[in-house]
This record gives structure tokens, C-alpha cells and sequence, in this order.
């Protein structure tokens, strides 16, 4: 495996933030829709075929601490910083200019931790256990994202039925 310099990394890290930021100033200029909820997380889980590969095999504890981790302390931010609204038939997510200190305090959190946890951990150990601590924050944030959704669907179909509109006839 070649070696990736700290620069190298530092670089990857800061290209993955500004990716990530890119997605989420686009994703809040569009309606949210179950589909655009669900598919994330459906399509990250696909990396748990990653531990098909010995190299990336931890002890359930730590996947298991690092899921919890991530459900819990990192998800926080982002379920604090994330609202969903709606905007006549559309439900919306509203922007928080807070989010953009959060993506990058978990960017600086990211790479402190990985200078820690690399003494005890190889690469692809490593990897993988980041990779399940933000599964873990992403599945918690996109659950709470599907529960605000359907609550304000619910609220939207309530009120269509409360208030029925009138028939051409009867206008």
C-alpha cells in the first residue's frame, strides 16, 4: 500500500469537506423528497462490504462504540443544524450558516483522531472504523430527516382534508 503523506491527507481532508459542503448548499436549493432522504445511507451501507476483506476487520466492540459514537455525539450537530419547512407543497430544508462550522469542526475532529487512533490501528482498520462511526451519524441524522419529513406530510394532508376546496360549481 503506498504512503500517504500527512500532506497528502491534509489535502484529502480538506477536498472531502468541500465536497460535502457543495452537496449540502445544492441540496437545500431543491425540494426534499423521501427518495433524496433514503438513498444516502442506502448507498453508504454498501461500504460495509469492506469487511469482507480481512485487513478491514475490528472487534464488534469497537464497531459497535463507533456506531453509537457517531449516532450520538457527532450526529448532534448536524440534527441541530438541519430543519426541514414548508414552502406551499414543498417541504424544504433550511439552511443554518452553523452548519458550515460544524463540517469543519468534524473535519478537524477527523483528523486529530485519526493521528490518535493510528498508533494502535492499521490504515484499513482505521478506515473502517470511521467509516462506521459515520454510518452511524448519517443514519441517525437522515432517520431524523425521514420522521420530520413524514410529520410534515402528515400535517399537509391533515389540512387538505380540514379544509376541502370548492368546486368550480359551487365557486
Amino acid at each position: 500500500m503506498p504512503h500517504i503523506t500527512p500532506f497528502e491527507y491534509g489535502i484529502s481532508i480538506v477536498v472531502g469537506g468541500a465536497v460535502v459542503i457543495v452537496w449540502r448548499i445544492r441540496e437545500t436549493r431543491t425540494a426534499v423528497t423521501l427518495k433524496k432522504i433514503l438513498i444516502p445511507p442506502a448507498g453508504m451501507s454498501t461500504g460495509f462490504s469492506m469487511f469482507t476483506v480481512s485487513a478491514f476487520h475490528i472487534p464488534w466492540t469497537w464497531a459497535l462504540t463507533a456506531f453509537a459514537t457517531g449516532a450520538t455525539l457527532f450526529a448532534w450537530p448536524l440534527l441541530a443544524t438541519t430543519k426541514l419547512y414548508r414552502q406551499s407543497n414543498a417541504i424544504m430544508m433550511k439552511r443554518s450558516p452553523a452548519f458550515l462550522v460544524v463540517i469543519f469542526a468534524l473535519l478537524a475532529v477527523r483528523f486529530l483522531a485519526d493521528g490518535y487512533f493510528s498508533r494502535f490501528l492499521t490504515v484499513p482498520q482505521t478506515a473502517g472504523t470511521f467509516f462506521i462511526l459515520a454510518f452511524g451519524m448519517i443514519v441517525c441524522w437522515r432517520g431524523s430527516l425521514f420522521l420530520s419529513y413524514r410529520r410534515l406530510t402528515a400535517q399537509r394532508a391533515a389540512e387538505s382534508v380540514a379544509t376541502p376546496t370548492l368546486d368550480a360549481e359551487e365557486a
